[in-house]
């Protein structure tokens, strides 16, 4: 069983696109998908806006997708072929009380991708793959946290160095860096390193 986390310094850096392009690059892997979702004060953590994220009776919700019109992120999931698809939403700060149920679908299926970064802190992954935008400024604590754990960056925008502030730019060298002009995210590059990855596991 392979784990694979997709993550990103940002919103809109391409995260949703790049795990639905990995479930339609390695179809033989029979994907369990999820993405989580962290939301407070009526705002979606994904995107920004105004969201119906919120679970009014709970902390978490987990909803299994069902819908192949490729409309929502987790219905793209299914579209590029993955066999199971999941959404949990959880308040901010409260990916913790949702663990449990995590773990009971990470128990349950075959090679699982998660899109998130604050599962870092909960979950040991064979893979964490962190995209970065060098033109865009911002740069989330989740993303800041984990930045040592990532095993490549899958980076777009200027080719010169970014002006993140606190943000240690000798950890991203350190590591394998594929450079993206999205669309495609995966390029052959970036699923020849994930394949050997995916592979290796595969055979320990």
């Amino acid at each position: 069983m392979a784990i694979v986390i997709v993550g990103g310094h940002s919103r809109s850096v391409g995260k949703t696109s790049t795990v639905a392009e990995i479930i339609s690059a390695f179809p033989q892997y029979r994907w369990t998908a999820v993405k989580i979702t962290q939301y407070g004060h009526g705002i979606c953590s994904a995107n920004g806006n105004e969201c119906d994220c919120a679970t009014p009776d709970h902390s978490w919700a987990v909803t299994e997708e069902h819908d192949r019109s490729g409309e929502s992120d987790t219905s793209r999931f299914l579209v590029a072929g993955a066999e199971k698809v999941y959404w949990v939403r959880t308040r901010q700060g409260l990916l913790a009380e949702a663990m449990p149920r995590i773990r009971q679908l990470i128990a349950g299926a075959g090679n699982i991708i998660f899109e998130s970064n604050s599962l870092m802190k909960f979950v040991r992954p064979d893979l964490y793959l962190s995209l970065l935008d060098f033109d865009n400024p911002d740069f989330k604590s989740s993303a800041r946290e984990f930045l040592d754990r990532a095993d490549a960056f899958l980076c777009q925008g200027s080719s010169g160095e970014p002006a993140w502030d606190a943000v240690s730019l000798r950890l991203i060298h350190q590591k394998p860096q594929f450079r993206i002009a999205p669309p495609p995210y995966v390029t052959p590059e970036v699923a020849g390193f994930i394949g050997s990855r995916l592979l290796a596991i595969a055979t320990k």
